[in-house]
């Protein structure tokens, strides 16, 4: 298979208000729009996708209808702190503080209306221990 895009898709029964909230927090914008179902894009990066889509909508077989659950969305950033500033001063909640891994990442952890958790991160240098788990093109530096 020869996979052209690829994207999380959100399934709730609050598909305006999950629009909304990526719009409004994370710089996304609808590049297509319904009631049952709407595609954002970033402003910034038109490559980075989410879609939003009513879980009981006809096109999602029955035993597949609901809403996201289990779901952790990574959002890596050039600047964290800055990022966490600007989302705890909008009221989102913080679940984890913002704080460094030694697994390479410095980052904190909110939650989007459907109670989907977003772990946004700037990468950072591993210690020692964790930078041998990493293949050379793929280590923070």
């Amino acid at each position: 298979m020869r996979c052209t895009q690829f994207y999380p898709v959100i399934m709730t029964d609050r598909v305006q208000a999950t629009a909304a909230f990526y719009t409004a927090h994370f710089r996304f914008r609808p590049a297509f729009e319904s009631d049952w179902y709407v595609h954002l894009q970033s402003t910034e990066d038109p490559s980075v996708n989410i879609a939003v889509l009513d879980g009981s909508h006809e096109t999602i077989p029955e035993e597949g209808r609901g809403r996201a659950a289990g779901l952790l969305i990574n959002f890596e950033v050039a600047d964290v702190d800055a990022e966490h500033a600007r989302l705890q001063a909008a009221g989102l909640p913080i679940l984890l503080p913002l704080r460094d891994e030694p697994f390479g990442q410095r980052h904190f952890i909110t939650r989007d209306p459907n109670g989907v958790l977003l772990d946004i991160i700037t990468p950072i240098p591993p210690s020692a221990e964790f930078a041998a788990a990493y293949d050379d093109t793929a280590r923070p530096a």
